[in-house]
């Protein structure tokens, strides 16, 4: 397969009212089988999100990651993705998440390593113009001198490849380790304060407002991939997503399946 570059697709752009994070998973795998069926054009979503998520890894274990006493506890709803990677942990307002889903042919030739770079490049340059000197630590981050920013997972099928990242504009922390296993055992002020040198939000770095940020990402994409046109999530979209979140995404053998 030959490779193409960004400038060879006609981009679109999917940034819309919030969904509940359930919903979210269920429309990462429909738009996925609507590029691959040449019904849609590649396209950048922006996600808002309706509610509290954990975002579990599609081979991640339930009961290794997440205390669900914990989540239920804070309103946290627990979710798993089509992609690798490992948990993330969001809240509305706090997060930005965008997903890209393009023909493989973007990433032809490239192993997981060199892909996740590529798919990062641009929102590096987004980064850079608000004067954050960042870069992509291998396999799935976004980092910067004060810490991580960002974390990527990526799937390829059927011709596709999903590419996604959660962003930390904000975070709090102490609630993050209480619902996330990792690091369980370093739980205390000092682990406390470990997370947050370890996860650097955006809001800190850029002092802009979230959507703002969101706002200079977008035209950057725009700018560097030859122009981004705004769309909507198309009914039979949103149709089909419903229906996969009644069969699968929402019901707890999909959240709790073992790897």
């Amino acid at each position: 397969m030959s490779r193409t570059d960004w400038s060879d697709h006609d981009w679109h752009l999917v940034h819309v009212e919030p969904q509940m994070p359930a919903l979210h998973m269920a429309l990462d795998d429909v738009m996925l089988d609507e590029v691959a069926a040449g019904r849609r054009p590649p396209t950048l979503r922006i996600w808002e999100w309706g509610g509290p998520a954990v975002v579990m890894g599609r081979f991640q274990s339930l009961r290794n990651e997440v205390d669900m006493e914990a989540a239920q506890r804070h309103g946290i709803e627990v979710v798993r993705r089509i992609s690798g990677g490992g948990a993330m942990f969001i809240e509305p307002g706090n997060t930005i998440t965008y997903s890209i889903v393009a023909p493989d042919s973007l990433v032809a030739g490239m192993n997981f390593e060199q892909a996740y770079g590529f798919m990062d490049q641009w929102v590096i340059e987004a980064l850079g113009g608000l004067g954050i000197k960042a870069w992509y630590q291998p396999l799935n981050d976004i980092t910067s001198e004060a810490g991580k920013i960002a974390g990527a997972a990526q799937t390829r099928r059927r011709g596709v490849v999903l590419h996604h990242v959660t962003m930390a504009y904000d975070i709090d922390a102490v609630k993050m380790m209480d619902v996330l296993r990792i690091g369980r055992e370093k739980l205390s002020d000092k682990g406390t304060k470990s997370a947050l040198k370890r996860v650097d939000p955006l809001r800190s770095q850029t002092g802009l407002p979230r959507a703002e940020v969101i706002a200079h990402m977008v035209r950057t994409f725009g700018e560097r991939h030859g122009g981004l046109k705004p769309d909507i999530l198309h009914p039979d979209e949103l149709g089909r997503a419903q229906k996969l979140l009644r069969e699968r995404f929402g019901t707890p053998e999909w959240t709790a399946l073992l790897p």
